[in-house]
């Protein structure tokens, strides 16, 4: 499929063929679906935790005698129906990631990207280069290409493009080792270099 190459300025640069078994399939949603919940899972924290039973600073002497006073009989207030008590079956330190094989997480790449070409989301950049690395200026040029929510995927981020683009509100800039399935679909608009373009392709077919 032929894609059109667009400049910061808002020109045209000529165009591109993009690979069809990379940019041409049908999404298919149990994969993205299954892709975003493991990059989701695994960047949960885990840290959460309660304290046991052993844990809890509490007196363990017999809190009435066992039998006639018409209460349930307790021998610690550690117990969990007390205030101050250990939580019964709490969370603990954990890991929430679980695995999923490099075929389905390379496959999943692909239908997000087919995904965007099918939805007139995506957009081929000449390069992404700034003379005068200024955040009003590049701002000025999203603007001009109606890039509000927008990735923009280089091969490798230049360093005066990157430090102006990253205090622009929902824009993010990744190199293309860093492209992911979350971040391609949580933008309105994917941005592919010519360079982004070359390198997925050759890490993906």
């Amino acid at each position: 499929m032929k894609a059109d190459i667009t400049t910061l300025d808002a020109g045209v640069a000529g165009s591109i063929d993009l690979a069809d078994e990379v940019f041409g399939l049908e999404p298919r949603q149990d994969i993205l679906h299954r892709m975003v919940l493991w990059q989701l899972a695994k960047r949960q924290a885990g840290t959460h935790r309660v304290k046991t039973t052993g844990e809890i600073t509490a007196t363990t002497k017999k809190m009435y005698k066992q039998k006639g006073t018409g209460h349930a009989r307790h021998g610690s207030k550690k117990a969990s129906q007390f205030r101050g008590g250990a939580k019964t079956m709490g969370p603990v330190v954990r890991s929430h990631a679980f695995d999923l094989t490099k075929k389905v997480r390379k496959l999943a790449l692909r239908n997000a990207l087919s995904a965007k070409a099918r939805a007139g989301q995506l957009v081929i950049l000449d390069v992404a280069t700034l003379e005068q690395a200024k955040t009003k200026v590049l701002k000025a040029k999203f603007d001009r290409l109606g890039w509000a929510s927008a990735l923009i995927v280089d091969a490798a981020i230049e360093e005066g493009f990157g430090r102006a683009a990253r205090n622009i509100p929902h824009i993010d800039v990744l190199p293309t080792v860093g492209a992911n399935v979350y971040d391609i679909l949580r933008r309105d608009t994917l941005v592919l270099t010519r360079a982004a373009v070359e390198s997925l392709e050759a890490r993906l077919k």
